[in-house]
């Protein structure tokens, strides 16, 4: 009897230590949503302006419109050894999120891209080089990225969603981005209203190509550029 007492007083220490040692298990779960849309409609986007001295059509196109293929590539053209080529609107970003996002840097990668700038400004039809920064912010320079990840190079404005117009519908500034069938982006030719740091929800890119004396030949230099985007909500 004392052997099954003791038997009996295990079994039942076996039991409780085994009820306050389990393992316990829950399932929830959350819906998620989100858009997958072209380049020129994101939330971020890109739109085009100036045309490549290639073909005519804009520096900034999309080359395949179908779904599933559709990214935005910039063409800049064929030029000589000991040669300069300004493209002072190649493209634009616009912020079509409802708060500002910053652009922090930008680096270039690819064959060629010591032989590249890149500015942020805000004229569309004058050389970055000649705006004073905050209007112009050359980000690369020769290849080299002028910032990092801890730095704010410009800072877009709170957009809309909308991505018909710039700066907001109702915004005494606003301008229309169309669409360009032909390039398959959309697009702005304004002149007279300009991109400002920190007040307006778009900035233009300029693209500088600077190709020196001694350039080898290079019948289809290509790379990326890389743009940084950090935004802080509430």
């Amino acid at each position: 009897m004392r052997i099954d007492r003791r038997l009996t007083f295990i079994g039942v220490m076996l039991i409780v230590l085994s009820m306050t040692m389990a393992t316990q298990y829950a399932t929830t779960k959350v819906s998620y949503t989100f858009g997958i849309v072209h380049p020129s409609n994101a939330d971020i986007r890109y739109i085009g302006a100036d045309n490549s001295s290639a073909d005519n059509i804009r520096v900034l196109r999309v080359s395949n419109n179908a779904s599933g293929s559709r990214y935005v590539t910039i063409s800049l053209g064929d030029w000589m050894p000991n040669s300069v080529k300004n493209y002072t609107a190649a493209f634009a970003i616009v912020n079509e999120e409802q708060f500002s996002v910053n652009i922090t840097h930008v680096n270039v990668s690819g064959d060629a891209s010591t032989y590249i700038d890149v500015w942020l400004h805000g004229n569309r039809t004058t050389d970055a080089g000649s705006e004073t920064a905050p209007a112009g912010e050359k980000v690369i320079s020769a290849g080299v990225a002028q910032h990092t990840a801890t730095s704010v190079a410009w800072v877009l404005a709170a957009g809309n969603g909308d991505p018909n117009d710039m700066n907001g519908s109702t915004d005494e500034y606003s301008i229309q981005t169309p669409w360009d069938s032909t390039a398959d982006v959309r697009y702005n030719h304004t002149t007279n209203i300009d991109g400002r740091n920190g007040t307006r929800d778009w900035v233009w890119v300029q693209i500088s190509l600077n190709i020196p004396s001694g350039a080898s030949d290079d019948s289809a230099a290509v790379g990326q550029i890389w743009f940084h985007f950090e935004a802080t909500t509430h």
